[in-house]
């Protein structure tokens, strides 16, 4: 979990995976009812649908598990409850981990791979911005940041220049795109790259590439060692993620006298002592991979070693139980875990309530869906229930709205009803119904304006003039200890096929 402070269009193939039909409903999803793990009848273990359901299942057990102990220390930890082996809640939840999860898959479900930032962007309007459910509602920083700047008329990728674009926001939600990419990496590390423009930059994109693509190896069964290398081979060598997860497998794989003297040797690894943030991208992955690699992928003593390491331990826990799930399937998660995990309640995104991870382990898996009766990939699916109570059904806009704009038509565009999301629509991004520019164009289409107080007109950081670690200053902005010199260090038995950061 980021710490505290849409209804998709149809989709369009692309020649690779698309689409799945029938996103459900509210009223198809369980809504009220608590699904356990799949029994060996229901889903063939090891099978494409196992995975996905062990996947996103130990998503949010290590969600649930690991927010009692978010932002804490291990000696916290250890005061309050000893060692942390279970539930230590009587009515275990997740947190905006799981919802943002289910919000994302939903979503890849509707477009496949076909997803745009724009869709993207449109979902983060309809289903959160817009709706007047308090001004933040179960929203971590990064998500505040990008809503204020949604709210204020900022389109993505603008969207994403925040305080807190480094964040793991993003790793948190994208377990999704590797179930979906299942045995292609590199798929879904753009596909989730695609998702995390609106709210992430950098480092932030980069925790969620890496996440996405170990779940996408995981999925195939491949081992520890391989879901790492994938990790790895899709984000730049010497960016700190990069740098991160090297540094927290390493420690994790030497040996030690005992389990907490690892767990203690990983965080030492990775963690930036006295810095505040404990939603650091690089440092969530890290240690939920480091995590991963000292249990050797077995579920419970990632996702309780992710726990009792402290931190965001809901985040850290939530990505370690994704990957491990991913890697065993559903089987290996213990049955009480499993079954304490309910539909998600919206606390942080009230339009997911009601909403099952299950149901979107499902939705992203081709057999899953060919066994409901031949809902298989590809076409034009019928328009889902729009994901939250009291909204319209697909095709049920309000008079003079664009079809499945969602939104009451408005004054000055020329093609009809305004829609700043339509990609031919003349009024976007620069023309007169642009809510960015509701002057019409402005040279370069800069949608703060020359006028925007926050933007110097110049090639600097809209959004952080002054900050002299921002894009425009000499240091990292990614990393609070600045530059780092020297080569990385050497991971031994993984191969890295990364590339190198540009800029």
């Amino acid at each position: 979990m980021e710490l505290i402070a849409g209804n998709p269009a149809a989709p369009r193939t692309n020649g690779t995976r698309a689409a799945v039909r029938g996103a459900p409903s509210p009223g198809e999803t369980a809504r009220g009812r608590r699904p356990s793990a799949p029994s060996p009848g229901e889903t063939a273990r090891g099978g494409p649908g196992d995975r996905a359901r062990g996947s996103l299942l130990g998503l949010a057990v290590g969600d649930a598990l690991g927010a009692p102990a978010e932002n804490m220390r291990p000696s916290e930890i250890r005061r309050r409850w000893g060692r942390i082996e279970g539930f230590v809640s009587d009515d275990p939840a997740g947190t905006d981990d799981t919802e943002y999860a289910i919000f994302s898959g939903l979503l890849l479900a509707r477009h496949g791979s076909a997803l745009t930032v724009t869709h993207v962007e449109r979902a983060w309007r309809l289903w959160i911005a817009d709706l007047d459910e308090g001004p933040f509602r179960g929203a971590g920083f990064s998500e505040r940041g990008t809503l204020e700047n949604l709210r204020r008329g900022l389109a993505a990728p603008i969207s994403a220049q925040h305080r807190h674009a480094w964040s793991d926001g993003l790793a948190m939600r994208a377990a999704p795109f590797g179930v979906f990419a299942a045995g292609r990496p590199a798929e879904a590390a753009r596909l989730v790259a695609v998702d995390g423009r609106v709210s992430h930059e950098g480092e932030g994109i980069y925790g969620g590439q890496a996440v996405a693509a170990g779940v996408a190896a995981a999925m195939t069964g491949a081992g520890v060692t391989s879901v790492i290398a994938a990790a790895l081979s899709v984000v730049p060598m010497d960016s700190w993620t990069a740098r991160s997860l090297r540094r927290a497998v390493t420690a994790a794989q030497r040996t030690y006298p005992d389990r907490l003297t690892m767990e203690r040797a990983v965080r030492s690894a990775v963690v930036v002592g006295g810095y505040p943030w404990t939603d650091l991208a690089p440092e969530a992955v890290g240690l939920a991979f480091g995590a991963f690699a000292a249990a050797r992928g077995d579920f419970r003593t990632a996702v309780l070693t992710a726990v009792n390491m402290g931190r965001d331990a809901d985040t850290t826990a939530a990505v370690a139980g994704a990957l491990a799930g991913a890697l065993h399937g559903a089987s290996a998660i213990p049955l009480p875990w499993a079954q304490a995990i309910g539909p998600v309640r919206g606390s942080c995104l009230p339009s997911m309530r009601g909403y099952h991870v299950l149901d979107i382990a499902e939705l992203l898996t081709p057999a899953e869906a060919d066994e409901r009766g031949g809902e298989g990939y590809g076409g034009e699916p019928p328009g889902p229930a729009w994901p939250g109570d009291g909204k319209p059904e697909h095709g049920s806009e309000p008079p003079g709205a664009r079809p499945g704009s969602g939104k009451p038509g408005l004054a000055g565009d020329p093609d009809g009803p305004c829609d700043p999301c339509a990609p031919c629509d003349p009024c976007d991004p620069c023309g007169p119904c642009d809510p960015c520019a509701p002057n019409g164009p402005d040279g370069l289409c800069d949608p703060c304006g020359p006028g925007d107080p926050l933007d110097p007109d110049g090639p600097c950081d809209p959004c952080a003039p002054c900050d002299p670690c921002g894009p425009c200053g000499p240091c990292d902005p990614c990393d609070p200890l600045g530059p780092v010199s020297g080569a990385p260090e050497d991971l031994a038995s993984v191969p890295v096929a990364g590339r190198t950061a540009v800029g």
